[in-house]
């Protein structure tokens, strides 16, 4: 790998540490997404059926370079699932229910 330069440098290596707390992983089943200029918010969410308020679980802050990324990244890997375990059938759209998004405190 070269970098501005010209010159070579070595691959870099990332080490990823992983606690066991984030290990077990947050159940979200819907997820919304709010942006600016300089970064893109992502709030996962667990809806449970017949229970009027919903919690964000995870919120997650990325820039838009990253965002996109991320679009690119998931785009592959579901090819990737659809191609080992068949196409993910989709119940017809986005879920219709109410959803109020605000501050906590709000009804």
């Amino acid at each position: 790998m070269s970098d501005e330069k010209g010159q070579n440098r070595p691959d870099q290596q990332i080490n990823v540490e992983l606690s066991e707390e984030v290990a077990e992983g947050v159940y979200s089943n819907l997820a919304m997404i709010a942006h600016s200029n300089s970064e893109f918010v992502i709030d996962f969410i667990r809806l449970m059926p017949g229970v009027p308020k919903a919690k964000v679980k995870s919120r997650i802050i990325v820039t838009p370079d990253h965002a996109k990324r991320l679009l690119a990244a998931l785009k592959e890997n579901i090819e990737k699932y659809e191609a080992a375990f068949g196409k993910i059938n989709q119940n017809g759209g986005a879920p219709e229910f109410p959803i109020t998004f605000g501050t906590p405190g709000e009804a």
